[in-house]
């Protein structure tokens, strides 16, 4: 029986519960996968047949490259000063995100024992979805990240001292918001914040923003483009693949190039001009 487009439709079952399987993760974990250990069973005469054998996984179409705004630094650095200086209070959630390139997920999930002071590390362990139920309206979820796999990221000083002050205005608030348990970027009453408010009052201050500089301010952009935007910008400043990989919690370097390799112009050339140079034996 051809169970393909069941599975793309209601496969997963992750915190994004209710969202698609791509054709290519049911056609080669699913299905190449399932075909190879029944296929082996049938060898070891354990089985008859290979019941797989008739299945009829979905094609594997061409992934389409996502559609990428990512800001330049000066940009992200109007940005990020205007929100500062207008005491905006999800700056520091804002900041977080393009200065690790989490996903939104990921950064309403954190607690205060996922940030290691002394070490300048977040430890990114999990995510907060929205999972949708015909005729029962939306439950937010926590749950794994996307990879399934928690992952640290190094933080800069200055985000790091941004961490600890939003910790010490927390704590104003409410002793209990700044516990170790607690989440970083919790509403007043300590619960995950709603993901969709959240990105709404990102593109609201935005907008603002562009009214309050004029022809200075960054144009705009959605909430998850300053993850793209951390990426592109360490990709251009020669970051290894690898490295920005990690980060942002890729299963494979491949796939960061895949999404992103249309964002930096210029890479192959420059890679000629310096393979040229070690060539001439001046490197």
């Amino acid at each position: 029986m051809d169970r393909g487009p069941d599975l793309e439709r209601t496969g997963r079952q992750d915190h994004q519960s209710g969202t698609r399987l791509s054709a290519r993760t049911v056609r080669y974990i699913i299905h190449t996968i399932l075909n190879a250990a029944l296929r082996e069973a049938a060898a070891q005469d354990l089985l008859a047949t290979n019941p797989a054998d008739k299945a009829k996984p979905p094609a594997a179409r061409e992934a389409k490259a996502p559609e990428i705004h990512p800001w330049t630094a000066p940009q992200l650095s109007t940005f990020l000063a205007w929100a500062d200086e207008r005491g905006r209070t999800d700056a520091v959630a804002w900041r977080v995100l393009a200065y690790t390139g989490a996903r939104r997920g990921e950064v309403l999930a954190l607690r205060w024992r996922d940030l290691d002071v002394d070490g300048g590390r977040l430890s990114v362990r999990r995510s907060v979805g929205l999972i949708r139920t015909k005729g029962e309206g939306a439950e937010l979820v926590e749950g794994p990240t996307m990879s399934g796999r928690e992952r640290a990221v190094d933080l800069d000083p200055q985000t790091n001292a941004a961490l600890r002050g939003w910790r010490v205005a927390r704590a104003g608030l409410d002793l209990r918001l700044a516990r170790d348990d607690a989440l970083m970027f919790g509403d007043p009453e300590g619960t995950h914040q709603h993901p969709e408010r959240f990105s709404r009052r990102f593109s609201e201050q935005l907008a603002r923003c562009r009214r309050d500089l004029g022809d200075t301010a960054p144009p705009m952009i959605r909430v998850h483009d300053l993850r793209h935007t951390h990426a592109s910008l360490m990709l251009r400043a020669g970051v290894p693949v690898k490295v920005v990989s990690e980060r942002l919690g890729h299963s494979t370097p491949m796939i960061t190039m895949q999404v992103y390799a249309h964002t930096v112009p210029g890479m192959q050339a420059e890679a000629a001009v310096k393979f040229a140079a070690l060539v001439r034996g001046r490197p």
